[in-house]
């Protein structure tokens, strides 16, 4: 392993079916709904010791500990968590939204602001002593990306990017679409990769998504006849966009399977690894039909950001063309007229300017740091994730209704020892319901009430569509509901707005994001799992709602 040569790191020590979301108040109407269907409030300022919210926190470690006692084999987590994770107790926050990004180690930060400090590094588009400098940091950094996804150096290169979008978008570009090509992929896809067909359709390409279950993700034989239908009807390139895991339905992609049917077909693979590589092993070596693959280091290990990668086949970088050239990507520029020279290394020929060239050295150690922990993640996540999830659907409403409803893949399957991979990632996405004044269904309380009073107790959870549409909607129930609003404005002459088609559909449109990551731990699962309870105790939720109104109001 290249991390062999680097200096050592010396660290600081029965699924229920998604809810029916219409027929409610539209969010211009939410606080009268709110109005109609609840009591008298409570002054916040009253004690909530006494509510479920507060209890301690310790009560049931015992029982958590003999059901998973494959827990006990993380603690270098606790470890680290105590070492360079410090600011989380200290400030109290309960930080559960680590798909919209790691945090970052401590130590990463301390060694790379004393490199800083000593190093004279310049633009790498020169060859003085600080170039130089740079230049030797960037190639470091490079071959660690490579040595970490296990990608040999003489079949894969490294493009550095902006972050996972810029790498998915660099494909987009320069992929040579054409009439009677296809690009094809999930309807379980991140917002960056959607984006795509844009350059698709620009230059003739038919887009075609492969349907999402209920759950998110796809089923592998629909997978395959989608890719079998566009690919056996045209010889021009076609291009498969591969989620290898879902930012909101925590489902995990069959990565070898599928991308060997796709490349058999003759279509070149790009995998978002954007969310898969923060708590997966990855190796390209075992998925050689993986073409390229974007990611963001800073959801792998919190920084830097602005730091992303395009880890590709150079036999196929050599086959895309940008439409476009700057700094750095050419030797030579014939101004004003049309000739140029490409730069000598494929890879700086899809640059874009400079590189981020003082922020490189900490990829470097941010991997080598990953690489120590990565293979206890996987274990220590899906304990905490088994716990959460069974927690939550055992909680109940007086009445014996349920307090959530989980939309996201569920794990099936609990990893029992260290190095073993999970079925599913480490998020849960769920709805809460309040059944206590509507029956049968209940009432889905508004995502804006609960991030507001999560963040009031210092939880840092996520809601919305999380920049994936298309699985937040199936997940939900309600493709064909968006298809009739966005219709119904069209026919109109009305611009389409987010208000506007929530309005129509009568709620908020998204879910609750619950995502878990390397500092993890019980406690932070437990404050979770007390708020939830929060949320079922009337009086509770009451206080909570007042908070949330007075806040509204005087945004207003």
């Amino acid at each position: 392993m290249f991390f062999s040569c680097l200096p050592k790191l010396k660290l600081k020590r029965s699924k229920p079916k998604p809810a029916n979301i219409f027929g409610q108040d539209p969010k211009s109407k939410k606080r009268a709904a709110w109005s109609s269907s609840s009591p008298s409030l409570v002054e916040p300022e009253q004690d909530e010791k006494s509510t479920p919210a507060s209890q301690p926190l310790g009560e049931d470690w015992s029982k958590f500990l003999q059901e998973y006692p494959e827990y006990s084999l993380t603690s270098k987590l606790d470890d680290l968590r105590k070492t360079d994770f410090t600011r989380l107790d200290k400030s109290g926050e309960t930080y559960v939204d680590y798909m919209g990004g790691s945090l970052y180690p401590e130590s990463i930060v301390e060694r790379h602001t004393s490199f800083l400090k000593e190093a004279v590094l310049g633009n790498t588009h020169s060859i003085n002593n600080s170039s130089r400098a740079s230049s030797k940091h960037a190639d470091e950094a490079r071959e660690a990306v490579l040595s970490f996804f296990d990608a040999p150096s003489d079949v894969y290169t490294v493009v550095f990017t902006a972050n996972a979008s810029g790498a998915l978008k660099l494909v987009g570009e320069s992929f040579p679409f054409k009439q009677g090509s296809a690009y094809v992929l999930s309807i379980d896809s991140h917002n960056s990769v959607n984006g795509i067909r844009e350059f698709a359709r620009a230059k003739g390409a038919h887009t075609a998504y492969i349907p999402a279950t209920s759950t998110g993700g796809f089923e592998l034989d629909q997978a395959k006849s989608t890719l079998d239908k566009y690919r056996s009807s045209t010889s021009s390139p076609c291009l498969f966009a591969l989620t290898g895991q879902s930012n909101i339905s925590n489902w995990k992609a069959p990565l070898a399977s599928i991308s060997q049917h796709a490349s058999s077909l003759g279509y070149n693979v790009l995998v978002d690894a954007a969310a898969l590589a923060a708590n997966s092993t990855i190796s390209l070596s075992k998925n050689p039909y993986v073409d390229a693959m974007a990611i963001s280091f800073y959801k792998m290990f919190g920084f830097p950001t602005g730091v992303g990668a395009l880890v590709i086949r150079k036999e196929f970088l050599s086959k895309l063309k940008r439409p476009w050239f700057a700094g750095g990507t050419v030797d030579f520029v014939k101004a004003p007229g049309e000739g140029m020279i490409w730069a000598e290394d494929l890879h700086e020929q899809f640059a874009d300017g400079t590189i981020n060239y003082l922020s490189l050295p900490a990829i470097t150690y941010g991997l080598q740091f990953l690489s120590g922990y990565l293979p206890l993640l996987p274990l220590r996540l899906s304990c905490l994730l088994h716990h959460l999830t069974d927690s939550l659907l055992q909680l109940r409403h007086p009445n014996g209704n349920a307090v959530v409803r989980i939309l996201s893949s569920i794990p099936q399957d609990r990893v029992r020892s260290v190095g073993q991979q999970s079925d599913v990632g480490s998020l849960v996405s769920l709805i809460f319901l309040d059944n206590m004044y509507i029956q049968p269904l209940g009432q889905i309380l508004q995502n804006s009430f609960i991030e507001h009073a999560a963040s009031k107790r210092n939880i840092s959870l996520r809601t919305g569509c999380v920049c994936n549409p298309g699985a937040a909607h199936a997940m939900l129930g309600i493709p064909s509901q968006i298809e009739a609003a966005f219709a119904s404005l069209s026919a109109s002459g009305v611009q389409p707005t987010r208000a506007r088609v929530e309005g129509i559909l009568g709620r908020e449109i998204g879910v609750v994001r619950i995502s878990l990551g390397l500092a993890s731990n019980y406690e932070d699962v437990m404050k979770v799992v007390r708020f939830a309870e929060g949320i079922a105790d009337a009086p509770t939720r009451e206080r909570w709602m007042g908070e949330w109104r007075r806040a509204e109001d005087a945004h207003v």
